[in-house]
């Protein structure tokens, strides 16, 4: 398939219509509901493709002027098209590389998996941005969680986590201070665990559904208002011994959190 700024170029150096532009047009001129806004055919066009695989995660769509020129549209309208993907989180954009077709996580409830494995495993690179990484008394209801006493102390640590350098998640880690070497703990907080002998093996994770906050939009890069997943998680070692609780926001646009279920007899 051919990708806008990949293609032949005419004779006085202009931009040939791509083949996937014109593919988005016959997609918009097929379309049925012609009494809609163009920029909702447009959009619809494009999201069709995505949703039957024709336009796979990385692709990019052409450019805005290739769209004008394709379609007969205004740059306005095509823009405006693009907004309304990238508002339903199937496109994203990169600054000086154009818009592309964004990445959907799906995410089995059954695994419990590290951020840095599970980015590792999908083959994505995956980093953190440190927000906090701070040690003190635990607060009341982490006493409880942790079975801790009152002068234990926890490790808390607050990041970003990013795959391919697109935000995705925060998350605020609260671990018993035992658990971990501050000082040598580089990127994975369960490899960090796991060193010291007190990685979990099981979890209990609460989801419910919430809105970005304005600081939840800034370091997720995504608009205030937008779709999160709100997850809690409550680790344990194999003795049952509790060892962690993590707060995160997940971007709603990018995860499926999907469970498998057995009818019960």
């Amino acid at each position: 398939m051919a990708q806008d700024g990949l293609g032949a170029t005419d004779a006085e150096g202009g931009e040939l219509f791509s083949a996937l532009s014109q593919e988005i047009a016959a997609a918009m001129r097929n379309g049925t509901a012609h009494e809609d806004p163009l920029y909702l055919q447009l959009a619809r066009a494009i999201r069709g493709m995505i949703e039957t695989g024709h336009l796979r995660y990385g692709e990019s769509l052409p450019s805005e002027r290739t769209l004008v020129r394709a379609t007969g549209i205004s740059r306005v309208t095509v823009r405006k098209a693009i907004d309304e993907l990238f508002g339903e989180g199937l496109v994203s954009r990169r600054p000086g590389a154009g818009s592309f077709v964004a990445r959907k996580f799906d995410q089995p409830m059954s695994v419990l998996v590290g951020f840095t494995a599970d980015m590792r495993r999908r083959g994505l690179a995956g980093r953190s941005i440190l927000l906090g990484k701070t040690i003190s008394l635990p607060k009341p209801d982490e006493l409880l969680k942790l079975a801790l006493s009152p002068s234990d102390k926890v490790l808390r640590l607050s990041r970003v986590r990013l795959a391919d350098d697109e935000p995705l998640a925060i998350e605020n880690a609260v671990v018993p201070l035992f658990a971990v070497e501050p000082d040598r703990m580089e990127h994975s907080l369960y490899d960090a665990m796991r060193h010291t002998g007190n990685r979990p093996v099981r979890a209990l994770q609460r989801l419910r559904a919430a809105v970005a906050d304005a600081n939840e939009a800034r370091h997720l890069d995504i608009p205030v208002g937008s779709p999160i997943l709100h997850i809690e998680r409550h680790s344990f070692l194999a003795n049952g011994k509790p060892i962690e609780v993590t707060h995160s926001a997940y971007r709603g646009d990018r995860y499926d959190f999907v469970a498998e279920l057995h009818l019960e007899d």
